[in-house]
């Protein structure tokens, strides 16, 4: 079949890789001028099965409460005019219910395990290099209560097969010696060893490379301005690229990966896409002496940031904003970036050549992904990964991929 993808970060490119090697002739279609332009950028380079947690849990509205005043709150909301938004809030309002968090977990561990293994497999076929590490994820504490409330959590994932093992700060310490002096600080911390890193935006670049060696067609630097139905399906794409020129690209079935910009393009079809962008923020940093810098990746849990270590630099990424589609740099929720990294790791970094960076999160109220066919039956989606873009995108490529090709995925999840 010709299928058409529209959307070229890891959520797109990977699709487009596995439909190629299941036979279909493939043509991507992005507005960039290169793959993984925007929210596959500069993210926090983890691949973080053991902390697919969404975010909506039945403590969230009382946190979201108390941030609302903070300008550098780990999730913000600034409430604008806009219906989408309100209904967005309402229906994550309702998955904060006791009720329906265990599901969004399974949904979560289980389409996360299945894409790092999809992604090791991948990486010993194709000999891709980015920058990965294999040393896991220390997520850490600073506040007791946290820490007690992270053991129920840990207890919940392992009952999903994943193993969250509990560590003291001595143990942390000896596991990650970069967190040495801020040690008494801490109160503790869990550790997932088969978790990684790795930079999204390398491997999505060097994946479109051989996916185009395999015969993927890549259309740069085109817009996609509407899909052109005719009888209940699609029948072509309409499209401008960088010189104004309007063309159709006309296929079989096609794939809609286009982050938080998806909903906008499916929803004259009458497709529905409960998907709002979540801006997150990152700040990728030279390692001035390796000693000092980590090496396992890291996450803050008191400010939900990630700390991932990408050969001679240091990405540190977090915080989520839910502001509209601005991708304007807060100065403040930068600063807070750099304030942190100073005082964990101070001495490892060159804080001068810092590079700051924004990107929108697709998010779902659920947090768990859109991955399937949709009402109109040659339209599928493949979007809504929320902050779990890099870690669950190689599966979702492959699971959609199957879908499509009429295969059953061999992942327990709720395709569409």
């Amino acid at each position: 079949m010709r299928v058409v993808v529209l959307g070229s970060g890891i959520i797109g490119t990977s699709s487009a890789w596995w439909l190629r090697q299941s036979g279909h002739d493939v043509t991507v279609i992005d507005r960039q001028p290169g793959p993984a332009q925007e929210t596959s950028f500069a993210n926090g380079c983890q691949i973080s099965v053991s902390y697919a947690e969404p975010w909506a849990n039945p403590q969230a509205p009382l946190k979201l409460a108390r941030w609302l005043l903070q300008g550098d709150a780990p999730l913000l909301f600034r409430l604008h005019a806009d219906w989408h938004q309100w209904l967005w809030c309402l229906a994550f309002l309702r998955e904060c219910l006791p009720g329906r968090l265990p599901r969004n977990v399974r949904a979560l561990v289980n389409m996360a395990a299945y894409s790092r293994q999809t992604l090791q497999a991948m990486r010993a076929e194709l000999g891709i290099p980015y920058d990965h590490l294999e040393k896991g994820i220390i997520n850490f504490y600073r506040d007791p209560a946290e820490f007690d409330a992270s053991q129920k959590a840990a207890d919940l994932m392992r009952e999903y097969g994943v193993d969250r093992r509990i560590l003291s700060t001595e143990e942390l310490v000896a596991l990650e010696p970069a967190l040495a002096p801020q040690s008494h600080r801490i109160v503790g911390a869990d550790y997932t060893a088969a978790d990684e890193s790795g930079d999204v935006y390398q491997f999505t670049t060097a994946l479109a490379g051989k996916a185009a060696a395999a015969g993927v067609e890549f259309r740069f630097s085109t817009q996609v301005t509407r899909l052109l139905d005719e009888g209940g399906w699609v029948k072509a794409v309409e499209t401008i690229d960088a010189h104004g020129r309007y063309a159709k690209v006309q296929g079989d079935v096609f794939v809609a990966a286009l982050g938080s910009f998806t909903p906008d393009l499916v929803r004259p079809l009458g497709v529905p896409c409960m998907v709002y962008p979540a801006k997150g923020y990152s700040a990728t940093y030279p390692v001035t002496d390796s000693t000092r810098a980590p090496t396992v990746s890291l996450t803050d849990s008191a400010h939900k940031v990630v700390f991932s270590r990408l050969g001679d630099r240091l990405r540190v990424a977090g915080t989520a904003e839910l502001s509209g589609y601005s991708r304007a740099l807060n100065t403040v929720r930068c600063e807070a970036l750099t304030t942190l990294t100073r005082e964990l790791f101070p001495g490892a970094l060159d804080f001068d050549q810092v590079s700051y960076w924004s990107g929108l999160r697709p998010a779902t109220p659920s947090n768990v992904p859109l991955i399937g066919r949709t009402r109109v039956p040659n339209l599928y989606l493949n979007t809504g990964h929320g902050t779990l873009g890099w870690t669950m995108g190689c599966g979702s490529g492959k699971a959609l991929a199957d879908l499509i090709s009429g295969r059953r995925p061999q992942v327990d999840f709720p395709f569409l």
